[in-house]
């Protein structure tokens, strides 16, 4: 009897190459039952119960995103670019002050110096200033050449202050990432703030292209940093109710003009 027309004829059934095993390597496949084999490695970030510290940190990450931030506090997250910064820290590591070692060395011998009946002429070495006051004051005095801001500093009401000294006192500033960074520089933990009041001879060709630049950044720009605030944007759960909403109501919009 001939198949119906529109009815496929039944296709010829494949044959089964049976597949060659060989059995020099037997499988054995994996049981992640107890005692059994270890499975594996996951990733498990999302549900690391991280440290107060930690936490606290991000959480004040995202408020600062999500809130406004006013333009004095908004200032301090427009910092040096890393190739400046690199070349500024290379500038700032030549005139690191003594640590202690170095500094009950330079003692011992002035000391053996005068029991020798010796006199020893003291020359004032050219180092990085740090310290909150100390800095204010070399600013105020206009003794400062170039100021040094960390962008971290909490409580930021200790520095926030120091970009309009600066300017108006005409000394150049920069703000920097990180005041462990700073800290490094001067054998501290942390330093909110460093300033040089000179330099030798072989590197004021390059202090004063630092300078230029940092000039360029930051002094100049001042007054258009003052007017720009921060902050302001949400997550992007927030943004896409926001944007279903918007094309709502332009629907809505669209069909009362209809």
């Amino acid at each position: 009897m001939a198949p119906k027309r529109g009815v496929k004829a039944p296709a010829a059934a494949k044959k089964k190459v049976p597949k060659v095993v060989n059995p020099l390597f037997e499988k054995r496949p994996k049981q992640f039952g107890i005692g059994g084999a270890l499975p594996p490695k996951k990733d498990l970030h999302r549900f690391v119960k991280w440290p107060k510290v930690v936490r606290i940190q991000r959480q004040r990450r995202v408020l600062k995103q999500r809130l406004k931030v006013p333009p004095a506090l908004n200032q301090f997250t427009k910092t040096l670019d890393k190739n400046l910064a690199s070349n500024l820290f290379k500038m700032l590591l030549k005139y690191r002050p003594e640590d202690k070692a170095a500094k009950k060395e330079r003692l011992l011998k002035k000391a053996q110096a005068e029991a020798e009946g010796k006199t020893v002429e003291v020359k004032k070495p050219i180092v990085v200033k740090y310290g909150i006051n100390h800095v204010t004051y070399l600013i105020e005095q206009s003794k400062a050449q170039l100021v040094v801001i960390a962008h971290d500093v909490d409580p930021i009401e200790l520095v926030v202050w120091l970009p309009a000294l600066c300017r108006k006192m005409n000394i150049p500033y920069a703000i920097v990432k990180g005041k462990a960074r700073l800290g490094a520089i001067v054998h501290q933990k942390t330093a909110t703030a460093l300033c040089l009041t000179s330099v030798k001879n072989e590197d004021k060709m390059e202090f004063s292209k630092i300078v230029e630049a940092v000039k360029a950044n930051f002094n100049d720009k001042f007054d258009e940093y003052r007017r720009q605030w921060g902050g302001g944007i949400m997550g992007t759960k927030s943004q896409a109710k926001t944007k279903a909403k918007e094309k709502l109501m332009a629907k809505e919009a669209a069909q009362r003009l209809t």
